[in-house]
């Protein structure tokens, strides 16, 4: 079994899961609190990765990323490398691809609280950063711990928007969604029914998870 894959995979899983918890909460706040010209709009913009095909996604990435793309450029301008066919390359691709799977569940879960829990917060004379700091976000720990699973689950089974911008380079970019897609392509079933077999364990605790949180969200 491809022991490497698996690691990359869980690493670009729990990378992605813990930046898009950071910063999919104020997107999810805004959303779900605040009125302006346009919010439909970002609100589409944040779901979009959910209806276009990952290679879509893919393409546009690499042209964003590619040393004449204006993030590439600039990047290898800083560094002198190139984001394409890195880790950080694939990262990125990875929050992109799942960050409708953080905003959704926690813009639920913060439309669920009580208005009057905010007002009386805004009475006591917190503002809005306090208020989402030790209101809303104690408040809405299940919806966002479900926001988390959602992704970490997403990310390990990204494929496609991987493979066009990382490729499959071994410890570096090569994920177990694309070293099954090779074993496969190679015969090699044996390989490839391990791997994916290693899948179903971690995918149904997690999806246990979920509905415990779910369950006890709505106790």
């Amino acid at each position: 079994m491809d022991y490497l894959a698996l690691y990359v995979t869980l690493k670009l899983a729990l990378v992605t899961t813990v930046i898009l918890t950071v910063i999919a909460a104020p997107i999810a706040y805004l959303l779900a609190y605040t009125r302006f010209p346009g919010k439909s709009l970002l609100e589409a913009l944040v779901y979009l990765p959910m209806a276009l095909p990952p290679t879509v996604i893919g393409f546009y990435l690499i042209i964003v990323m590619s040393p004449k793309g204006f993030i590439g450029h600039a990047w290898e301008s800083l560094t002198g490398g190139s984001l394409l066919f890195t880790f950080l390359g694939i990262t990125i691709a990875s929050i992109i691809y799942s960050i409708p799977f953080a905003v959704q569940p926690m813009k639920a879960a913060f439309s669920k609280i009580d208005r009057r829990l905010l007002e009386n917060a805004y009475v006591l004379g917190l503002s809005r950063r306090a208020t989402f700091l030790r209101v809303i976000i104690p408040n809405s720990l299940s919806g966002i711990a479900a926001a988390a699973v959602l992704v970490f689950l997403h990310s390990i089974g990204a494929f496609g928007v991987l493979l066009m911008v990382g490729g499959s380079i071994p410890g570096e970019t090569k994920v177990a969604s694309i070293a099954i897609y090779e074993a496969v392509e190679t015969m090699n079933y044996h390989a490839a029914g391990m791997i994916a077999l290693s899948f179903i364990p971690i995918s149904y605790a997690f999806l246990l998870l979920i509905n415990k949180l779910n369950e006890d969200s709505q106790t």
